[in-house]
């Protein structure tokens, strides 16, 4: 993912729609915190979700960060874009609230099997 997110611009085709790079951005953070909540959840194997969902989140945000600093700093087609960070910030918020409300209905148990 890193890849892509670091490719050059002149090989992503153009589509016109409004806001679609901040929506993917909010989408793909979403998916990345959760995934990374799954994870840390079960490595961690504690029983609650607050230090999964911390070490998501947070590596959500420095994972966001690191890779707009990256495309102002090597490649010469793409800029950093402080609404990007923005919109990162967004979908990791919108994981919160996915897991939170998984945990609620243990849906999160089914999904871990626990």
């Amino acid at each position: 993912m890193s890849y892509l997110c670091l490719v050059s611009s002149n090989e992503i085709p153009v589509i016109n729609i409004p806001d679609l790079d901040k929506c993917i951005h909010t989408f793909f953070h979403l998916v990345f915190t959760f995934v990374w909540f799954l994870f840390f959840s079960k490595q961690l194997q504690v029983d609650t979700i607050s230090k999964p969902l911390m070490f998501s989140v947070a590596l959500s945000f420095v994972f966001g960060i690191t890779i707009e600093i990256l495309q102002n700093l090597i490649t010469t087609t793409r800029n950093a874009d402080a609404f990007d960070i923005v919109a990162n910030m967004v979908g990791s918020i919108l994981a919160v609230f996915v897991i939170v409300f998984c945990d609620k209905t243990n849906i999160l148990n089914l999904i871990l099997k626990k």
